[in-house]
């Protein structure tokens, strides 16, 4: 390629092809993946510790396994105190509270009590431990009605006793912060995901849109379900059929149902949502999840959200996936 020179100043830099390139580490019990494509070797400008560093702080600060988190100094907070929050935590507490309002509570921040009730997280499950009952359904005062943030002072104080768990939204969240750190060094065409939560931005550079599966939400094995194309935005999935337990034939899967205060135990069997931001993607597909395809479908279409329910009809196995239903049918 020739190179344009100007009497008085030096030749210009030669304009590089831009490369594909990958990184990936370590983050909340997963990993993160960054595919995207720079000119030159982004290692040397540091991307790879910036994008290691963003996915830490998140961890650091939204955490329920590691005890010094901001996250659990606020569920160790006494009510009524305010609470300075770091900026990341905070943002994802704001957004979570507007979430559980606007979704009247299907989603909810305040179950980490049930989380750890049910062996979920932090708190595995022992041989002997003794389980809630599932079919009693105890009133609870949703997070958003627990919690008063001071966006002015960025604090927060809690005006009842509530356990805070952000496994619902934090991936999402995280996935946001790798968005933000690749678009900082000038990136523009990338793919990142933590956990199957994903953002994609630029498509690639020669015009085409990234191709992202959707899982087929069944137990032992991995499979594709479907595929969509995507050159902005977010996908993130919330399903029954990674972490679950079993007790008297019935499946109880990780997500919480606040309105019964036990696992969700007769929802669809995943729902996919397109959204603008991964975090906003990844609080609504737990909402979804919890309110079902009539419900859930009709709030979506309200919301302008796009959201795919993936349901089994009755009397199928667990893994029999028999049915689809789109919120942009309403």
């Amino acid at each position: 390629m020739p190179i344009e020179r100007s009497e008085g100043r030096q030749p210009d830099l030669m304009i590089l092809p831009l490369e594909r390139q990958v990184f990936s580490g370590a983050t909340m019990g997963t990993r993160y993946s960054a595919v995207f494509y720079a000119r030159g070797d982004a290692v040397r400008s540091g991307l790879n510790r910036d994008l290691q560093a963003a996915v830490d702080a998140v961890d650091a600060q939204m955490s329920t396994w590691k005890p010094d988190s901001a996250l659990m100094r606020l569920n160790r907070a006494p009510t009524g105190i305010w609470c300075k929050m770091p900026e990341e935590l905070f943002t994802v507490l704001a957004a979570a509270l507007e979430i559980g309002r606007l979704s009247e509570g299907a989603f909810d921040i305040g179950v980490g009590d049930l989380v750890a009730a049910w062996g979920f997280g932090s708190q595995a499950a022992s041989s002997d431990q003794k389980w809630p009952d599932a079919k009693t359904t105890v009133a609870r005062r949703p997070a958003h009605l627990c919690l008063e943030l001071d966006h002015a002072q960025q604090r927060v104080r809690k005006l009842a006793a509530v356990t805070l768990d952000l496994s619902g939204i934090a991936k999402g969240f995280g996935v946001d912060e790798l968005a933000s750190v690749l678009m900082a060094h000038g990136v523009e065409h990338f793919l990142v995901s933590i956990d199957g939560e994903l953002r994609a931005a630029g498509g690639k550079p020669e015009g085409s849109p990234w191709r992202v599966a959707v899982e087929k939400p069944q137990t032992g094995h991995r499979a594709v379900e479907g595929v969509i194309e995507l050159s902005e935005g977010a996908v993130a999935t919330s399903g029954d059929y990674r972490h679950f337990v079993e007790r008297d034939g019935i499946r109880y899967g990780h997500t919480m149902d606040p309105r019964h205060g036990a696992p969700l135990a007769d929802g669809p069997a995943a729902v996919t949502v397109m959204a603008a931001t991964c975090m906003g993607g990844d609080a609504w597909a737990t909402a979804l999840l919890v309110l079902g395809p009539g419900t859930g479908a009709e709030l979506a279409s309200r919301q302008g959200i796009e959201a795919l329910f993936i349901d089994r009809l009755p009397g199928t196995a667990p893994d029999a996936i028999t049915s689809f239903q789109s919120s942009k049918e309403n």
